[in-house]
């Protein structure tokens, strides 16, 4: 089976491909994070090193620098966000505990990939993480619609985005890890998801870019 239908850019930049692909599928997934010229990582000290994630210390060149600078970086596992988009055009958000920022948010289901980021790796991750936070079986096909970088100021961190219409919903169906704190899952119109983004109802870094995404491709 065709794993998704490309990211729509331009023309389309991807067509659909088949799991094992990588080529421009590869290429849009980000998989080999290839640095540009006049990049170069010259020096790098671990700082602390964890499941989740890692700090280093680096001295990189860089085309404006090209005798190095200095610049903590934090490293995580590569992310993916799913809108589940329901019959009735409506979108299943999760209300969810986030410690650092000490409160909940609304928010499209998002996770994490583990081990190998490799195509067919991320679309589980995906499926997996609508299925267990929301309870959203992925009957079909799931639309890829690109990637962004969560905070490259401080992180490589990237977060796939994708778009599953072909859903079978039951909230009770959910199994949350024990680290999460899903406090409440519900579907909204997409008029009523549009004003709680409007007026600041939802913060979720995630959520936004997807949206963001959604709307430029006329999803919403």
């Amino acid at each position: 089976d065709a794993f998704f239908a490309g990211a729509d850019c331009g023309r389309g930049a991807l067509a659909e491909a088949g799991g094992g692909a990588l080529g421009l599928v590869g290429q849009a997934f980000g998989l080999r994070q290839v640095m540009s010229d006049g990049w170069a990582l010259m020096r790098e000290e671990v700082l602390l090193e964890t499941p989740h994630l890692r700090v280093t210390q680096e001295t990189v060149r860089t085309p404006s620098r090209p005798e190095g600078r200095e610049w903590t970086k934090v490293t995580r596992k590569v992310g993916v966000t799913v809108a589940p988009r329901l019959p009735d055009g409506s979108f299943v958000l999760i209300r969810e505990e986030r410690v650092p920022a000490r409160r909940d948010f609304w928010q499209f289901p998002a996770g994490q990939v583990d081990g190998e980021t490799t195509v067919p790796a991320i679309e589980r991750a995906a499926r997996r993480e609508l299925q267990e936070e929301a309870g959203c079986e992925v009957t079909g096909k799931m639309k890829y619609l690109g990637k962004f970088f969560t905070s490259p100021g401080f992180t490589d961190e990237t977060t796939h985005q994708f778009l599953a219409t072909e859903v079978r919903w039951d909230p009770r169906a959910t199994g949350h890890d024990a680290e999460e704190q899903i406090l409440e899952i519900k579907a909204f119109p997409a008029g009523e998801l549009r004003e709680m983004i409007a007026c600041g109802v939802i913060e979720d870094a995630n959520t936004l870019g997807l949206y963001a995404r959604l709307a430029a491709g006329g999803w919403v």
